[in-house]
């Protein structure tokens, strides 16, 4: 069986209900509407290091883990 591994660039983040109000705090208009779509691209690029960030600590963690089963 191939070892088909999923490496995550990002946290998911659909797991849980988002953090984020419905109202954008960048331009004050609703997050759904198209005028926002500037916003997010722009707050999407200011998260970014902030993912790489946690991202390597969680990978860290993991691989500081024990392993249960060794092969």
């Amino acid at each position: 069986m191939a070892d088909l591994t999923l490496t995550r660039i990002r946290p998911a983040l659909a797991s849980k209900r988002l953090d984020l109000p419905s109202i954008c705090d960048i331009c004050g208009f609703a997050r759904s509407i198209r005028r926002h779509q500037s916003c997010s691209k722009l707050r999407q690029q200011r998260k970014t290091e902030e993912w790489n960030a946690l991202m390597a600590e969680k990978l860290a963690a993991r691989a500081a883990r024990e392993k249960r089963y060794a092969r």
